[in-house]
Order: structure tokens, then sequence, then C-alpha cells
């Protein structure tokens, strides 16, 4: 049986007006002025130190903990808690009431429901405080393709706010409302791009022997770049090389000058993603070589894994357990999609974990005919599962302090 702060679950209506407020006004990375305002603003409300300005439009709340009555908490210990704020450039297609009302902007990965469970479980510690510690809400903006944890930490967020473990929890479409998931080790890929540029020689189309022609070149590079997984990594090292543009020529007639190839490559780990770099250099320069063509060839590092402690995450595992019962929480499986939270991972101990966003049933109305999936234009978060989601961020922090010294 799910275990709720009933206090919490009292604030539903509350919050999800909240929400819906921000799912209506999305903001790309680093422009969410509106929605950073709302949540400081919610935050100084309920009582809590508020410091704005970090990875430009991020937030930071500070709940001290008094574990006694008129106590005053000089617990050196802290935690981090992080929700994102941003949305995507995409258009909505649903059509119910909070969808939303900017063309081209819209929250298609559920970081409104992120802010919104966050705020609830901020309102709950900050009107109990019955935790011997300190508690670090981070409203981080940028998340999608922006590196804004990054930009955070590079403004001292780990220097001016120090914690001792850091937790991240994102919805999942699909997976069941009311269930959990987590698991120790990479649970999120690297997100890497590649751009190679090929210059051959333009020639007439009927005399090819005139020219050197790119477009051959690049489907060799192609089909050379899928034995790099299937032939010189281990097949229990998971990768993705994934070619999504090839670009070339503009007649029928003639035979292009140059080719441009662009994609992504994924990995769990630094040491295959080191490996495919330099053999996807090395098929590139000597492919062009071998058929008289110059390449450039040019390989832009992203998001590196997402890899959990195993310490905080058999940790968050337990308190899941606590709240929902051990057969509601699962080992979740890792993805080959990317997250930013990643960099805090890198800087400080601690777990990314997952709350079931359901099937779609919970959409109202109006919604679009696409499935609720992320990054889809039909997609919304599952107002239900707020409760659960700040029982689990309270239920994360008192027993932490609890359990740690």
């Amino acid at each position: 049986m799910m275990r709720l702060i009933e206090e919490i679950a009292g604030t539903q209506a509350e919050i999800r007006a909240i929400r819906r407020d921000i799912h209506a006004h999305p903001e790309l990375k680093f422009e969410e002025f509106r929605t950073s305002e709302l949540v400081a603003g919610k935050l100084q409300e309920w009582g809590i130190e508020v410091h704005r300005g970090l990875g430009v439009t991020g937030v930071v709340g500070v709940i001290r903990g008094t574990p006694a009555p008129g106590a005053r908490n000089l617990s050196p210990r802290a935690i981090g808690l992080r929700a994102d704020m941003d949305a995507l450039p995409m258009t909505e297609f649903n059509r119910f009431a909070h969808a939303s009302t900017i063309k081209g902007k819209m929250h298609a990965c559920g970081h409104d429901g992120h802010t919104a469970m966050l705020l609830a479980a901020a309102r709950h510690l900050a009107a109990h405080r019955d935790f011997d510690g300190t508690v670090v809400l981070i409203f981080q903006p940028g998340e999608e393709g922006g590196g804004g944890a990054l930009a955070m930490m590079n403004d001292g967020l780990f220097t001016r706010f120090p914690v001792d473990a850091v937790f991240g929890m994102h919805n999942w479409p699909g997976y069941p409302a009311g269930n959990l998931g987590v698991r120790e080790g990479p649970v999120m890929a690297s997100s890497n791009v590649f751009r190679i540029r090929i210059r051959g020689k333009g020639a007439h189309a009927a005399l090819p022997h005139h020219g050197v022609d790119p477009v051959p070149i690049a489907c060799q590079m192609v089909q050379g770049f899928q034995t790099i997984v299937t032939r010189s990594l281990s097949p229990t090292d998971p990768a993705v090389i994934s070619v999504t543009m090839i670009h070339a020529g503009e007649a029928t007639n003639v035979i292009p000058d140059a080719a441009e190839i662009q994609g992504t490559v994924r990995t769990f780990t630094v040491e295959v993603l080191d490996h495919i770099e330099q053999r996807m250099h090395a098929i590139a320069r000597h492919t062009a070589e071998a058929f008289g063509a110059e390449v450039e060839f040019e390989f832009l590092r992203g998001y590196p894994p997402t890899i959990n402690h195993v310490r905080e995450a058999e940790f968050v595992r337990r308190v899941m357990c606590s709240i929902v019962g051990e057969a509601q929480v699962g080992r979740f499986e890792p993805t080959m999609g990317s997250e930013d939270f990643s960099y805090f991972l890198q800087a400080k101990p601690g777990a990314y974990f997952y709350i079931g966003n359901g099937g779609g049933d919970h959409r109202s109305e109006g919604h679009g005919l696409g499935p609720c999936v992320l990054h889809n234009p039909c997609y919304d978060f599952n107002d239900d599962v707020i409760p659960l989601g700040a029982t689990l961020w309270v239920s994360l922090v008192s027993k932490w302090f609890a359990e740690t010294d």
C-alpha cells in the first residue's frame, strides 16, 4: 500500500495549478525568467532562503533543519535535490486548457512536473524542518542541450552550497503511475555529435571520371562506422553510432564538390567513447585518402554518461520500497538518452531515478492524437504522481539525515 504524506496529498490541487501554469508558459534553455520568478516567489512565500542567477536563470533554495524544538541546526551535513525547469523548441498538439500558449515552445519532457514535485516537497520541508542538516533545492535551467547543470557549477553551486550527496528524479511515460525505478551504475548515456566534411572534385554526372565523387565516399564511411560497434568493440559494451544526416549535391546531372555527414554517438563509458572517436577519425581519414578526396573530421563531446553511485542508489531503493512496497520498485533499465545531471554526479555522490508517468490515460479531453511519450507534441505530465514524487523527496531527506553521519 502506498504511504503518502497526507499533508502533501492535501496540497495537490494547489501544486497542480502551479504545474499547469508552468506548462502553459514554457521557456527554453536559459530563458526561464518567468518560471524562475514563479519558483523563487513560492519559495520566499514559504519562508525559504532563495538565491538567484546561478547558470543565468537557476534558483537555489536553502532549508536548514531544526531537529529539536528551539534548537539551531549546527550540522554541516547537506543534501541536494534537483529539478529541471526548461521546455523544448516544439509546437504542442494538445488543446486542453493548460496547453502551451507559445507556439514553438512546449513542456514535452515533464520539467514542469519535476519543478512542481520539488516545490511541493520544499513547502513541506520548510514547514517542519525536522531534520538535522541542510537541504539545498536546485531548480536548474538549460537541461535540454544547454548544460545548465555545468553552468550552475561554474557559477559556484557546490562551492557556495556544499552538499554531501545530490539526487535527481525524472518522470517516465509507459512506466505505471505509482511505480518507481532506480539502479546503480550507468543509467543514461553520453551524448556526442560528429560532423565530417568530404571535399572531392565536381564534374558532369555523365563524365564521372573527370571528378572525385564525394557521395560514394560518404557511403563507404557510413558502412565502415557500423563495423566499429559490431567488430571492434566487445559485445558487452553498449554503444550507438547513428548517422542522421548526409548532405550533398544540388542537381541530378552534377557530381558535387563536397558532402557532409552528421550524427550522434552514445556510450556508457568514456573509454568506449574514446575508442569510437579514434576509429571514426581513422576510417574517415583513410577512406577519403583511398578515393583521392580530402576530409575534415569534427567530434564534439556533449553530456557525459550519467552514472549512479552504488551506495546512494541503494539508499534511494530502500526509501522507495518504504513508500510503495518492493513490488512497485524496479531496477530501471539504462537508456541511450542523455542527461546533464551527469555533471552533478561527476562532482558529488548521488543517484538519478525515475517515477512512472503512466500510459497517457491521465490526459484530459483535448489532448493530441499522438502518444504520451517524452519529446512528443501530445505529451503531458501526470499530475496524479505529484504527491508521490514530493513524498519521495521528503522521505529521502529525513532518512538521509537519520542514516548518515
